[in-house]
């Protein structure tokens, strides 16, 4: 089969990215697909699930890359439109080796692109992505598929009332949510799919905006934020709910606000969540918080846990630690949780159930759980840093910043980062932009401003030097 080269470029560290017909057709991802069955079958496996999230070209793009699955004698069980959390599951379930979800979860209407996980729900690390590019790459000229005898078998397959069964199994007590009530924010996106009888299967009352999936999402960005939320705050206020959960493009992610209307911050959530988590646990068990997460997380989950560890910004690593560090949970500063108790992968369905049946335990406003976490001033600066030189800036600040404060206090696994006893300073470069971030926490606004003072005049000087 001869067809168009496949741009390098659109293979990003844990996923594939592009604009439809800029980056992105129908031929380019089928030689992906063929691509990933080729890197299946070296692996002695053979079972892929694919499904996609509600975006125009979601379809067209999952029908090509299964011809490239099929193409290279890969078996293939497609579970259609649905959300992430359901098509992870899918594969986890069926022990599948590979799932494949079609989605550019929060970018706009006219980006698409891949995720991979491993069928126990781990999220492809770099390595495994590298070598998928290197085999789309090297088939650029043309390829053949297998013989027709091998061509891999197709199963269409609706896993939607299993995943709702299941979640429903793990909060089965008919009390649990009597007088709860919450709203959703479904963005018009995948979870308008899923949530909506999610919520009336475990007898939730919701109030659900934006449930119709439409890849124009007309009502809001495919990306909750504090800009985008003013209606679901509105509708917090008007119906006087307990609070508000705003879901991301594929479901992957989730944003909480309060019943005052307040946005939490991933890592409010996160202890939220983690300080009732950890409770239920019988043994000792890791909390997971990437490298921008708030100290906060320390200071108030640090006492109830084993240990803390950080990993590095990207879902993908929280997948792939909570499964080697035993952790209760996995906290992502863009939003994605990981909670082993339920699923093994970043699937936001269940965090509001979770808080839903935190207050109902507690008796308490979240409003009030908020107010009695510690707010700790941060800020971020991005300086302008040419791609050439960006990771020599990153590698020589590390070395003069590891003499300076020592090996206890540096942790360079993705960027630099250093712990203070009144706060921590971030230096990391963007993996997709001319940029190197300054990200800072302070116990104190004034102890914040002396830290981004400091550290944004040490990195600009950093970079006039090497540039």
């Amino acid at each position: 089969m001869v067809g168009e080269i496949v741009p390098a470029h659109i293979f990003r560290a844990y996923d594939i990215r592009g604009i439809y017909n800029v980056d992105l057709s129908p031929a380019t991802m089928q030689r992906i697909g063929f691509a990933l069955g080729v890197y299946t079958r070296e692996r002695n496996e053979r079972s892929v699930v694919v499904g996609n999230d509600i975006r125009a070209t979601s379809i067209m793009f999952a029908n090509a890359l299964i011809s490239g699955l099929l193409y290279a004698g890969v078996d293939v069980t497609d579970v259609g439109t649905t959300s992430f959390g359901v098509c992870a599951f899918s594969g986890w379930l069926l022990k599948k080796d590979i799932v494949a979800y079609v989605t550019a979860s929060h970018l706009p209407p006219e980006w698409n692109g891949l995720k991979l996980y491993t069928g126990e729900g781990v999220g492809f690390q770099a390595e495994a992505n590298e070598k998928i590019r290197a085999i789309a790459m090297a088939t650029s000229k043309g390829y053949d598929g297998v013989p027709w005898s091998e061509i891999g078998h197709y199963h269409r397959l609706d896993m939607r009332e299993e995943y709702i069964e299941y979640i429903a199994r793990r909060f089965n007590r008919p009390e649990l949510f009597e007088g709860r009530r919450i709203a959703v924010d479904c963005g018009n996106g995948s979870m308008g799919l899923v949530a909506p009888d999610v919520m009336r299967r475990v007898h939730l009352s919701a109030h659900v905006l934006f449930p119709e999936p439409d890849p124009a999402f007309p009502n809001r960005p495919s990306e909750p934020s504090e800009s985008t939320l003013g209606a679901l705050k509105s509708e917090i206020e008007r119906a006087g709910v307990d609070f508000g959960a705003a879901f991301d493009g594929d479901g992957d992610r989730v944003v909480i606000v309060d019943d005052h209307g307040r946005v939490l911050s991933a890592d409010q959530c996160g202890a939220i969540l983690g300080k009732a988590l950890l409770k239920e646990q019988k043994r000792p068990v890791s909390v997971l918080a990437n490298v921008e997460c708030s100290m906060l997380i320390e200071r108030e989950l640090g006492d109830l846990c084993s240990s803390i560890y950080r990993v590095p910004v990207g879902h993908t690593f929280l997948t792939r630690e909570a499964k080697r560090t035993n952790a209760a949970l996995g906290i992502e500063s863009s939003g994605h949780y990981v909670i082993p108790s339920f699923f093994p992968f970043d699937d936001a369905m269940v965090v509001p159930l979770i808080i839903a049946e935190i207050l109902t335990g507690t008796g308490r406003r979240l409003s009030e759980l908020v107010d009695e976490l510690p707010s700790f001033p941060k800020e971020r600066r991005n300086l302008e840093c040419a791609d050439s030189v960006k990771f020599k800036v990153i590698d020589s600040l590390a070395a003069s910043l590891r003499a300076e404060y020592g090996d206890k206090n540096i942790n360079t696994m993705d960027g630099i980062r250093i712990d203070l006893e009144d706060g921590w300073v971030l230096i990391r470069a963007s993996n997709t932009s001319p940029m190197i971030r300054v990200t800072v926490e302070g116990s104190t606004e004034a102890v914040k401003q002396k830290l981004m003072d400091e550290f944004v005049r040490r990195t600009g000087e950093a970079i006039k030097e090497l540039s």
